[in-house]
Order: structure tokens, then C-alpha cells, then sequence
């Protein structure tokens, strides 16, 4: 049997299906007496433990910002479940806060890039010495911030993966921090006079966007099938002379149009895209709350300026200059050539979510125009290793309204579907490297309330993304 191992952006820990009581115990032995500080220099083993199929773990020392200790272990358990040995790393730091930043660039560059190809190569020792036997294809599945991480190997390591999931990817870092950073000038805080309530978001304006955009596919089913196609007006719901609530005021309009715009720079160029219409109803939770976005906050204080007393609101494009030009350790991720990558025949399958809260989903899009044109490859030569689906009605990696399990992580993501290359991304990913069966579409399912319980309330196929118009 091939062994294959994954590294989910999320230490060590190595499972393996057995099936008699004699398996199982030798196994648990040999896991149990692995030593992998003596094969590693200067590492630590902090703990050991051998864990069988369906154990409930608990961690006494989640790190209280994120509920776990740094690692999605969801996501390890997922991989391990189809037969992948799998490893992951907490990225050089625990938790979701950047105070581990301030005057230590040996962690920044940790989080940039060099923590997932460290825990590359240790995995792969490590797995040659478990199992007896060097892995034959690795693959990496990450999201968000781990989305960009699966990138940016493919453009500093292209031998560390023979294929890549990258969803929703943290692409175009610096800019994509000063542009979650800019909504709370735009927004003003929760006691400012024209400051926009989350239930007006989530419903007046909401409702508004799916009354102008959501049947332009032909269907009223609250899903915004293409935001390209959604010229949101928010002036239609401009208070008129004597209205009383349900509308919003000049200001707020003007508001609410900033929030849909392209962010552009001092110099006119543009910094980063703008956000799709529909992902209102969950970026009011974060993006639009009245308060700084925390993320882009700490990024600023602990890595551009060096400075914990940096006022988010008075952020201003400047500030973008700035950090864009400071690039900490090479964390862009915006590579015009994978050249390399494509060479090694490796494969990347990017996807992203039409409703994503926290990332634009239009900046994936640019993404793939930009690097079709630094390739200087049209869209059928980009296909031979790149594809970009994009996901109708999802939030930012998971959940939402539309047909978003994929099978791209642990938990809720795979749950209720098979590991098939027609409805599972990373099986896909698996298919279209090992037996060169690149997958045009990938059918996505929703459950009722999300439950696999309750039965499958929609499947749709998410098709390959096109470029319209050229690049």
C-alpha cells in the first residue's frame, strides 16, 4: 500500500487502522516507544500518546483565544481516518493573538514561512522511521491564513508538496491586513451617530442586496450566485423626506458604499479588492462591529510599528505603505511564477467562498488573472496544475447558505460525505495527482441546519473558474 503523508496546516502524532487485538496492541508498543527527539537535533518532546480510533481528546492548556492548543487536530484526525499519515504544526506560536510578534522576528518568520516547511521536513523523517518506509506523495490542506501558507511553500518549496489545497488563502498579506484594518474608520465606533447596527446589516441591508442581486442567475434561493454580477446601489435605501427607520441616513450610505469599494493607495493603485456583496451578515460580526479588527490590530502594533500603543482608528493608507514595504519576512504571498512548482509536476486546487466574511473572495480571482499573466499562460495551460473553484453561498472556509461541504477539513467539512474525488476537494487533489484525473467540477453539499442528521438539503457543482474578458 502507498503511504501518503498529509501536512494539515495545523507534535507530531501518527494513527494506523488495525484490526485484531494483536495489531492493535503492537502498534500502541510501538507508538508508545517512538522516541522522535532522538532523531531530530535540538528538539523537545513534550508528550507522547498513542490514541485509538474514536477517543474523545481534552486539553487542559488551550491556549483561551482559539479553544484549542494551536493545532486543528480536527483536521489531523480527518486525514489519518483516509489514510494518510498526518503531521502538523502550531505555526511557531499558540493562539490567534500577535503579542508573540513583538521585537521577535525569529517568530514572525516562523508564521511567515519557516514553521510548515520545518514541520515539512521533520515530518517526512519522522514518517521513514515510523513506519519503515519513505511516503510516496505528500500533500498539504490548510485555510485561510493556512490557505496562504499552502502558496507560499509552492512558490519557496516546490518539493515539499505534490499537491496543495489552498482555501480561502490569506494571499496578498500585507495588503490584505491594512484592508481588514481599514473598516473601522470607515465604520466609526459602536457609539459614533451614523455607526451601523449589526441587525441593520443583517437585515435591512442584507435583505437589500438579495433583492437586488439574488435572482440575477435566474433563481431566488439566498444565495448570490456570482457576486461579480451584484452592483449593489445602496442608495435605494436612502431615508426619503419624513421616513422613519427601515432606511439609512446619507452618511450611512456613504458608509455602506466604502465598505463595497476597492481599497486604493495614496498613489492611485490599487491595495487590495473589494468585498463581495452577501458576506454582510457575518462580517458585521467582526469587519463592521465598531471596534478594530483584532487580527490587523496586532499586526500593526507588534510587526509594522513595534508599537502596542498604535491607535487602530487612526489607520489610513499610509499605514499600507508602510507595512506593504516592510513585507516582515517575506509574508507577502503574491508570487507572479510557479514555473518551479508546475515543473515538479505538482498540483494546486484553490478554493474559495462567495460569501466569505473575512477574506474577499474577488482577491482569489485577481490572483489567478495575475498569476495567468506572469505565467504568460492562458487559462487551459494554468489548469494543467492550478484550479480555482469557486464555492456559491460560503462563509469564509466553512458554513453558510450554500453547498459548502467539500470534505476540506475535520468536524462538519467532511462530515456526511464520502472520500470521493466527485465531492471531496482533497480527495480530488489525491486523484488528479496520483492517477492525473484533474477535476473540473466538485459537487458541494448542505444539510438541513447543517446536520447531517436532518438529510442533504442542496447539492451543486462548483465549476472551474473562468476568466471573463482576459487577463
Amino acid at each position: 500500500m502507498a503511504l501518503r503523508l498529509v501536512l494539515v496546516c495545523t507534535v507530531i502524532c501518527f494513527f494506523l487502522l488495525v484490526h485484531t487485538k494483536d495489531e492493535e496492541e503492537a502498534f500502541r508498543e510501538r507508538c508508545l516507544s517512538f522516541t522522535p527527539e532522538a532523531y531530530i537535533s535540538n528538539s523537545t518532546r513534550q508528550a507522547l500518546e498513542y490514541v485509538p480510533a474514536g477517543t474523545t481528546l481534552t486539553f487542559p492548556h488551550n491556549d483561551p483565544t482559539c479553544a484549542r492548543p494551536g493545532i486543528k487536530y480536527e483536521d489531523l484526525a480527518y486525514a489519518t481516518q483516509n489514510g494518510f499519515a498526518s503531521y502538523g504544526s502550531n505555526n511557531g506560536h499558540n493562539g490567534t493573538t500577535g503579542v508573540a510578534f513583538y521585537r521577535n522576528p525569529d517568530v514572525v518568520a516562523d508564521f511567515a514561512w519557516r514553521s510548515l516547511h520545518t514541520s515539512v521536513l521533520i515530518g517526512k523523517i519522522l514518517t521513514k522511521l515510523f513506519y519503515k518506509k519513505a511516503h510516496e506523495k505528500s500533500y498539504y490542506l490548510g485555510c485561510s491564513l493556512g490557505g496562504r501558507q499552502g502558496i507560499k511553500a509552492s512558490e519557496m518549496f516546490p518539493a515539499d508538496f505534490d499537491g496543495i489545497v489552498a482555501g480561502s488563502p490569506a494571499l496578498d498579506f500585507n495588503n490584505l491586513a491594512s484592508w481588514r484594518a481599514s473598516f473601522f474608520p470607515i465604520s466609526g465606533s459602536s457609539n459614533s451617530s451614523d455607526f451601523i447596527t449589526a441587525s441593520t446589516w443583517t437585515t435591512l441591508i442584507h435583505n437589500e442586496i438579495l433583492n437586488q442581486c439574488d435572482g440575477l442567475d435566474g433563481v431566488v434561493d439566498g444565495i448570490i450566485e456570482d457576486p461579480n454580477s451584484c452592483n449593489f446601489r445602496p442608495e435605494a435605501l436612502r431615508c426619503v423626506k419624513d421616513t422613519v427607520g427601515n432606511c439609512l441616513t446619507h452618511a450611512q450610505v456613504e458608509v455602506v458604499r466604502k465598505i463595497y469599494s476597492i481599497l486604493y493607495g495614496e498613489d492611485g493603485k490599487l491595495i487590495y479588492s473589494s468585498m463581495q456583496p452577501g458576506s454582510e451578515i457575518k462580517a458585521v460580526e467582526k469587519l463592521y462591529a465598531g471596534k478594530p479588527f483584532s487580527y490587523s490590530e496586532d499586526w500593526f502594533r507588534y510587526v509594522v510599528y513595534n508599537n502596542p500603543a498604535w491607535d487602530a482608528s487612526t489607520f489610513t493608507v499610509y499605514d499600507a505603505s508602510v507595512a506593504e514595504a516592510l513585507n516582515p519576512s517575506n509574508i507577502r504571498t503574491w508570487p507572479a511564477n510557479l514555473s518551479e512548482y508546475r515543473n515538479k509536476r505538482g498540483k494546486i486546487i484553490i478554493f474559495h467562498g462567495g460569501q466569505d466574511n473575512q477574506i474577499t473572495s474577488f482577491n482569489t480571482e485577481r490572483f489567478y488573472k495575475y498569476l495567468s499573466r506572469g505565467m504568460n499562460a492562458d487559462p487551459q495551460e494554468l489548469d494543467d496544475f492550478f484550479r480555482f473553484f469557486r464555492i456559491s453561498g460560503m462563509f469564509h472556509c466553512n458554513s453558510g447558505p450554500g453547498a459548502w461541504v467539500l470534505g476540506q477539513g475535520g468536524g462538519a467539512a467532511a462530515a456526511g460525505v464520502p472520500f470521493e474525488s466527485s465531492n471531496n476537494v482533497l480527495a480530488a487533489l489525491v486523484e488528479w495527482v496520483e492517477n492525473g484525473v484533474a477535476p473540473d467540477t466538485i459537487e458541494g453539499t448542505k444539510f438541513v441546519n447543517d446536520n447531517t442528521l436532518y438529510g442533504t438539503r442542496l447539492w451543486e457543482e462548483t465549476i472551474l473558474f473562468q476568466i471573463a474578458g482576459g487577463v
